[in-house]
């Protein structure tokens, strides 16, 4: 207990503080880690060594890290200090280490200058010495961390299992259980030995000892442009068109134009069923969908029509160029002759610009087109289907077929289909006006030849018509109107009705041997 002040006799008693407990400090560590004698601070000053001028810290290191003294250590004020280990990393000392120049152990914050004769707080009194306090300690690269083990989960031993001898003389299981499982094993083997012989016998027939199996080729491709791929992309704008008229009928085919439902076919199709009471009109797509049409328009003298179906949003047919086409072309013509709807059939532009007439027999069709000829199979039931290209666009609208007489009406490979270009022309007026006007000469002929050139004799011309106003007599022989030369009869009619009306064209003719040019003015039919 402390003794009392005499200036605080009236204060209370304090008690002193517990004298520390001070274990003895072996005498190697002491060595080892002690302080020297007369160091009384934390820090170890730097001494400059002799010799070759290398600055030593108190760890015993020169100015580049490296050890001065090996593993033995260095002495520093009569203290002995440890090694820390081998020098470290080449690139550890390039990324921290102490620039060569540097005279301070610590670094300073960027800017910060301290004047030679400004005293540092930092390393006052012996702090400067103490080998704990160095920030220059050198740093070695280690060995990766190791993660800890995964430790697998305790596995559950295994139960007693019973021999063979066990399990049949040992009485561990019964024996009703033991004759339960033969009788199962001989039902098994029965059964698979009645499927085995019934398998080899049923495949004996197919595969006899010595038969020969022909051979098959990898699966057939359909690449882009194939009449595979044409005709998968073009069906669904291609439909079945019936009539009916009172216990008769007629089939035909015909191609979607747009999405409002415009189906364009030919005339001779709905004619029959065209305003006749008791009559009716239904269309066929692919699908097998069925629904009513009504006509919107016909034009009897170039044998198309245009009918119409309320359905949503149908498939519609991608239009082509005619005029593009060559002879030799491919093309493949799309719809349901004699009543088998969906068929293709494929060929070549055997000819273009035959001027072919159509004689619709029992309808009102009286025309003469310019037809585009293929050989591509079509028959009756294909009219008013589309032929397409080898893009898949329509190219003609499928219209007659050429036979060899009464009585054989099948296909013999001339085949004949209206320009999709003119054909169109036709359609959009139809839409339109629910019928057409086409230019008119005012004539009759008939075709002539002679030795050298052939043409269209003018039979009789029509009082107050385009030819009779121009001058034209009967006798005439037309051999050209605009740019086209005319062979026939039929070919003076297509190109009559390739002009507008109100057009003034040149004609050529022959009148009494001699040659002769005058201009008409097409009027309306």
């Amino acid at each position: 207990m402390s003794e009392q002040q005499p200036d605080q006799a009236d204060e209370p008693p304090r008690l002193g503080p517990r004298p520390l407990a001070r274990p003895p400090v072996d005498s190697g560590a002491a060595e080892l880690f002690g302080r020297p004698d007369g160091v009384a601070g934390s820090f170890e000053p730097v001494s400059v060594g002799g010799g070759n001028g290398a600055a030593e810290r108190g760890d015993g290191r020169g100015a580049d890290g490296r050890s001065a003294e090996g593993r033995g250590g260095v002495e520093t004020n009569g203290a002995r200090r440890l090694d820390t280990g081998p020098p470290p990393h080449h690139a550890l000392v390039s990324a921290f280490g102490r620039p060569v120049e540097a005279t301070s152990d610590l670094q300073r914050p960027p800017g910060e200058r301290v004047e030679d004769d400004e005293p540092d707080p930092f390393w006052e009194g012996g702090a400067a010495r103490d080998p704990w306090r160095d920030p220059a300690a050198s740093v070695r690269l280690g060995p990766p961390a190791v993660g800890e083990p995964t430790l697998a989960p305790p596995s559950r031993p295994e139960g007693a299992r019973l021999s063979t001898r066990e399990l049949l003389f040992g009485r561990r299981v019964r024996p009703t259980a033991l004759a339960l499982l033969g009788v199962i094993a001989l039902l098994i083997g029965g059964i698979g030995g009645l499927v085995g012989k019934w398998a080899s016998d049923a495949s004996s027939l197919l595969t006899e000892p010595g038969a020969t199996i022909s051979a098959t080729s990898p699966g057939k491709e359909r690449p882009p442009g194939s009449v595979a791929d044409i005709a998968a992309r073009v069906l669904p704008a291609v439909v079945s068109i019936q009539i009916r008229i009172g216990d008769q009928g007629g089939t035909g085919s015909g191609v979607v134009l747009d999405s409002d439902g415009h189906i364009l076919t030919n005339n001779h199709v709905v004619s029959p069923a065209a305003g006749v009471p008791n009559s009716s009109i239904k269309v066929i797509f692919q699908d097998n969908t069925q629904v009513p049409a009504a006509v919107v328009g016909r034009d009897p003298k170039t044998d198309l029509a245009v009918i119409k179906v309320n359905v949503p949003n149908p498939t519609v047919a991608q239009m082509g160029s005619s005029a593009s086409l060559a002879v030799g072309d491919g093309v493949i013509a799309i719809g349901s002759p004699l009543g088998l709807a969906g068929t293709v059939t494929d060929g070549i532009v055997s000819a273009l610009n035959r001027p072919e007439r159509l004689d619709g027999e029992g309808t009102d069709t009286n025309a003469v087109i310019d037809a585009i000829q293929t050989d591509a199979a079509i028959n009756p039931g294909n009219s008013g289907g589309p032929l397409v290209d080898s893009t898949g666009a329509v190219v003609g609208l499928n219209a007659a077929i050429s036979t060899f007489g009464q009585g054989q009406s099948g296909s013999i490979g001339l085949g004949f289909a209206i320009p999709i270009d003119y054909a169109r022309k036709i359609a959009q007026e139809l839409i339109r006006t629910g019928s057409v006007k086409h230019a008119d000469l005012g004539v009759n002929a008939k075709s002539v030849t002679d030795d050298t050139s052939d043409g269209a004799q003018v039979q009789n011309v029509q009082n107050g018509g385009a030819a009779a106003a121009a001058g034209i007599v009967e006798q005439d022989v037309i051999v050209k109107l605009g740019d086209r030369r005319i062979g026939s009869a039929s070919e003076l009619q297509v190109a009559v009705q390739e002009h507008a009306i109100g057009e003034q064209v040149p004609i050529q003719l022959i009148r009494q041997g001699r040659p002769l040019v005058i201009t008409a003015t097409l009027h309306s039919d």
